[in-house]
């Protein structure tokens, strides 16, 4: 059986402060989430060159991720300013709208006690009707 495994030694100078850093994480990590330091060595490894090489195949994807993410918080502000303002300003509409009905709304009309006098229906001819509407 063939060995599928490779060994890389990797060393920190902590007297730099981007490998200060990355040790620091390395020695904070969640042992939950992250099995072991080859665990996170392989995903940040994995992250870091996957979004290299799509940055390669397309320079403009950080520019659209960030106008995608202004966007996004524009967005949310205005969700967030709709749910503070629009309860007031739906309640002073519905008071505008029941101020203006009852202000348009007509004096009450003493009741008719005399029925107006019915018409009679004429009698119409048939002969005389034109018929031409109905398409003949």
């Amino acid at each position: 059986m063939e060995d599928n495994t490779r060994k890389l030694p990797v060393r920190f100078n902590l007297d730099k402060p981007d490998q200060k850093k990355a040790w620091d994480y390395l020695q904070t990590m969640d042992r939950n989430e992250f099995s072991s330091w080859n665990h996170v060595i392989h995903l940040a490894l994995l992250d870091y060159f996957d979004r290299y090489y799509r940055i390669q195949e397309d320079p403009y994807l950080e520019t659209r991720e960030r106008e995608e993410s202004f966007i996004q918080q524009i967005v949310d502000g205005v969700c967030e300013s709709l749910k503070q303002t629009l309860p007031l300003f739906l309640a002073g509409c519905m008071t505008g709208l029941s101020a203006l009905q009852q202000a348009s709304a007509p004096a009450v009309q003493p009741l008719q006690t005399e029925t107006p006098p019915a018409e009679e229906p004429a009698d119409a001819d048939p002969e005389s009707i034109d018929w031409g509407f109905l398409g003949s």
